[in-house]
């Protein structure tokens, strides 16, 4: 049986093989591009090349959520975004994804042409379900553990990390079909980095197995992130080495997306890997 990751205007089957979402940053204290592509010009042919090196979804954001940001207001973001939105979505053949938890943010940008919204709250709040209801859009939906990135979540009560962020992923499902959203429009994202000890990420990565089932969309996104350099003791560009191994072990337990800074070569190694455990 066939399983999928779709809405208005995208459709991804899922266990077949792995997609790539580049990471478009338009924002100037991202913790590991800000800064670069944070003009409309830079933006757009920073998409163009993602999508030309394979990346299957153009993940855009104009919020920080790197440990120790500044959380921008609605009406800050929204001005941001404003101006890349349009010129990036008409631009690009591939289905663009906005990262934000704010409702007013995701109608705007649902509006203008995006198709996803990546919404790192772990809320689930009302006024964004109503707001992916009503454009029928893909829902990412991310674990925290009602923590932030600068935060630690104590998992101890409910038999450790993987334990919870199962549960938050069935709590997440049910609520999102009382606002008869389909299991179809929702990815889920076990959120490293987010609420999360060292020891919290490794052991997510080693069982993402216990996490993917056949009909539920996962995405992987660790690109870069502490957990890399930690392990690694690399910085800059180096962290791809690092972030590939990663993503290939998480492909080979099952994610179905990878969300990633560098798309060549995160597209190069997903498709050794798919053709060895697809």
């Amino acid at each position: 049986m066939a399983y999928y990751f779709k809405g208005n205007g995208f459709s991804f089957e899922i266990n077949k093989r792995t997609y790539i979402m580049g990471i478009l940053n338009v924002t100037p204290d991202s913790f590991f591009d800000g800064g670069q592509w944070n003009s409309p010009e830079k933006a757009v042919e920073h998409a163009l090349k993602m999508q030309e090196d394979g990346a299957d979804i153009i993940d855009i954001g104009a919020q920080s959520t790197r440990p120790g940001s500044t959380l921008l207001s609605e009406d800050e973001e929204l001005e941001i975004i404003k101006k890349y939105i349009p010129a990036v979505t008409s631009a690009v053949n591939v289905p663009v994804s906005v990262d934000t938890f704010y409702p007013r943010v995701a109608e705007y940008c649902l509006e203008n042409g995006a198709k996803i919204i990546n919404d790192v709250s772990s809320k689930m709040d009302r006024k964004m379900a109503l707001v992916v209801k009503k454009h029928n859009a893909g829902w990412i939906v991310m674990h925290t553990g009602n923590a932030s990135a600068s935060q630690e979540a104590d998992y101890s009560k409910c038999g450790g990390v993987v334990n919870d962020v199962l549960a938050f992923f069935d709590k997440a499902e049910k609520i999102a079909a009382e606002y008869s959203i389909s299991r179809e429009n929702i990815c889920f994202d076990m959120g490293f980095g987010f609420g999360k000890s060292h020891f919290d990420n490794l052991e997510l990565l080693r069982n993402i197995d216990k996490l993917k089932s056949p009909e539920r969309a996962l995405l992987t996104a660790l690109s870069c992130k502490r957990l890399v350099k930690n392990e690694t003791g690399a910085d800059g560009y180096d962290r791809v080495f690092g972030t590939l191994a990663a993503d290939t072990l998480a492909i080979a337990e099952g994610t179905d997306f990878i969300r990633v800074h560098h798309v060549k070569e995160a597209c190069l190694a997903a498709k050794m890997t798919d053709a060895v455990v697809r």
